[in-house]
């Protein structure tokens, strides 16, 4: 059997076909190392530039030049420098760090912005002095209006962005400038005190309205109907009108009409 063995190692056919697996793998491995040589620019040495510093614009052309790209990794709020400024690069220049790259490479890039966005907070109802405090921790800015108002001296009525009223927690850019609606107690300007009198209700209101006087109180004494209180002349007035006396535009107007009763005739045991 041994000797049947050696006979068939040492024919011809399997030297030959032994031949041909070993010539098999030879070629196998040339081509792939042919391949890899090709697909990987096996021996290729791209220098990295320097990017920092340069406009995102810039940055992209040179890496284009050199066969390389690029990904926007993330933006940094820098509000002194100009937007889309190189603030940092991933892989690092050539000259720093000694290394090298190949065709295609992708070089991350961090860019700056002059813009970041926060949270609006709810000032309504606060004191107009913490209101403006608030913001500007958030780095946000402030301008302030003040309404008149018999309530809520100093306190926020309503927080605006860009002239729309803006909700808590709707994001603003940081730098931003939110309007402050705050109330006042204003008395405005002393005006002379009207004569109204003997005059009727419409006639009165007109007055009162040409004046700027927007706080009347109506007291109608004896009155059943609108009518009652429209076609009888005005008997009071409070404040009482006399001759250069002013008073403020925000002063409560009470205006009285008074409309006589029925007299009841009282008989009495006497007039029998």
């Amino acid at each position: 059997m041994w000797i049947k063995l050696k006979r068939f190692i040492l024919s011809k056919f399997f030297v030959k076909q032994i031949g041909f697996v070993i010539l098999f793998y030879l070629t196998v491995v040339f081509f792939t190392l042919v391949y890899l040589d090709v697909s990987t620019n096996h021996g290729e040495k791209i220098k990295v530039p320097v990017l920092t510093g340069l406009h995102a614009d810039q940055a992209k052309a040179k890496l284009e030049e050199l066969g390389l790209e690029y990904q926007i990794l993330d933006s940094i709020y820098r509000p002194e420098l100009p937007v889309g400024t190189v603030l940092e690069q991933l892989v690092d220049p050539t000259d720093n760090s000694g290394v090298y790259v190949k065709t295609g490479r992708i070089i991350g890039l961090r860019l700056s912005k002059n813009f970041e966005l926060v949270a609006m907070p709810s000032l309504l109802n606060k004191q107009a002095q913490f209101a403006q405090d608030i913001l500007t921790r958030r780095g946000l800015k402030y301008i302030i209006q003040n309404r008149p108002t018999s309530e809520a001296n100093g306190s926020v009525l309503e927080q605006l962005f860009n002239g729309i009223q803006i909700k808590e927690g709707t994001k603003v850019p940081i730098g931003s400038s939110i309007t402050l609606i705050v109330g006042q107690n204003d008395q405005g300007e002393a005006i002379p005190i009207p004569n109204i009198v003997g005059l009727y209700l419409g006639e009165a209101l007109s007055i009162l309205d040409t004046l700027g006087i927007e706080n009347v109180t109506i007291n109608c004494i004896n009155c059943t109907s609108s009518q009652d209180s429209n076609s009888t002349p005005i008997t009071r007035q409070t404040p009482e009108f006399y001759e250069g006396g002013t008073i403020f535009k925000a002063t409560q107007i009470t205006i009285t009409i008074e409309i006589e009763g029925p007299t009841n005739d009282v008989i009495r045991p006497e007039d029998n």
